[in-house]
Parts: structure tokens; C-alpha cells; sequence
């Protein structure tokens, strides 16, 4: 197990130093090669996704899946654009509020995937690494609040039908090997039907029902292989 567990600490380094500094954008660009360098071959190309998968990767051994800490990156236009047309400072949006609401993103990814993946008791979550640990490692990039909760003094109220989008970057990875398996990219946004204020309680909702979208998707696949019934 100590051999397993430095696998495992190698994958998290490794995940924490590699390329997020690749643009996550959005998926199904024309410029998405059908050969990564890292020897995942294009499995799914649509406008808001690509999937790229190992050949000859299994994914029936994994019974306990390791969850790293999400990389969270806002979109640095939405942030340019939204501090332009704000003519009070104090409504403009500041590094201070990007750090904060990054930890909160953070914590709350980490939350919904756990639970969402132990649902049923059909997978265990662990931090250690194993011949049956799946790593995941995720990254939201490109997000864009239609209508930012700042708590700053006399704000106005802000009504939008959307809160807003994201585009979630995430790698499959065997902790043992410290083998890449797959690769997903995905753009979603919030499916809003009606104009409703923004505050961070709906902001925070509609993040987590697109993270919960993330999860559910995943923990369903992997049922799939896996020969389980797949949950309603």
C-alpha cells in the first residue's frame, strides 16, 4: 500500500503541474487533433464537447475513485468586460472576490462529485492510490457569471435569465501506472427559463446543478461498464 500511495501522491503532482495553461475553451473547435500528445485518440467531437480516449483502455477494475482538487479559472474577458462597463469601483469585480469565490468553487466541486459518485454505495471515494483507484482530475475553465454577487455597498439588484456557463476540463487517470486513460471537455450554461435576481445562492445553485450534470454523467458510464443498473 506505501508503494500504491506514492503512485498515487506522483499522479497529484503530476496533475498539479501539467497543462492547464491549454486552452479548455470550447469544445469542438477545428484545430482539436485527432492524436494527443499524449496517445489519446478522438472519441467524440461535437460544438461543446470532445472526448478523447486511450485504446485499449479498461475501466472494469475500478472499484474506488480518488477526486483531486478542481482548478478554477474565471474568464478573463467576462472579468475585463464586466469591470468596463461598471463606472463605480466598487462594483467592479476584484482579485480578492476571484480568490474567494475560486475556494468556494473549489470546495463545492469536490462536495458534489463525492456525493454524487458514493451514490447507491457504488463507488467508495478514497485518497489513497490502488490497482482499483480511478484518479480523476478536474478543471472548470472559462467561467462567466451573468450577474456577480459582489456584497458590495448600495448594489443594485441584477435580474438575468441565465446564471451564467462553464467548461469543465476533466482527465481519467490509472494511479498505479500514472497513465492518462481520457480526456473530456465540456461546455454547458445555465438552462434558465425565466428572469430571476441573481445573488450567490442562485449563482452557487445553478453551478451545482451543472456540476451534479457532470457527476451523474460519470458515475453513469462508469456503471455501464461496470454492468450495473444505471441510476434513474
Amino acid at each position: 500500500m506505501r508503494r500504491h500511495n506514492q503512485s498515487f501522491v506522483a499522479v497529484a503532482v503530476l496533475c498539479a503541474c501539467l497543462a492547464f495553461l491549454c486552452s479548455a475553451g470550447v469544445a469542438g473547435t477545428e484545430s482539436a487533433p485527432d492524436v494527443t500528445k499524449e496517445g489519446l485518440y478522438l472519441y467524440k467531437k461535437t460544438k461543446l464537447r470532445l472526448v478523447y480516449v486511450r485504446p485499449g483502455a479498461t475501466f472494469t477494475q475500478y472499484k474506488r475513485v480518488a477526486v483531486l482538487d478542481c482548478y478554477v479559472e474565471f474568464s478573463k474577458d467576462w472579468v475585463k468586460d464586466y469591470n468596463r462597463d461598471q463606472r463605480d469601483p466598487s462594483r467592479q469585480i476584484r482579485t480578492s472576490d476571484l480568490d474567494r469565490a475560486k475556494t468556494a468553487v473549489q470546495s463545492d466541486f469536490k462536495k458534489v462529485f463525492v456525493e454524487e459518485l458514493q451514490k447507491g454505495g457504488r463507488y467508495q471515494v478514497t485518497d489513497s492510490g490502488g490497482a482499483d483507484v480511478l484518479v480523476l482530475r478536474p478543471a472548470l475553465m472559462n467561467i462567466r457569471v451573468s450577474g456577480p454577487d459582489l456584497m458590495s455597498a448600495g448594489r443594485s439588484s441584477t435580474f438575468v435569465e441565465s446564471a451564467g456557463s462553464m467548461t469543465i476540463f476533466l482527465e481519467l487517470w490509472d494511479s498505479v501506472s500514472n497513465t492518462i486513460l481520457a480526456r473530456v471537455v465540456d461546455a454547458k450554461a445555465d438552462p434558465g427559463t425565466y428572469a430571476q435576481r441573481a445573488s450567490s445562492v442562485t449563482n452557487r445553485a445553478a453551478a451545482h446543478r451543472m456540476m451534479r450534470s457532470w457527476a451523474d454523467e460519470l458515475r453513469n458510464r462508469l456503471d455501464i461498464v461496470e454492468g450495473k443498473d444505471v441510476a434513474p
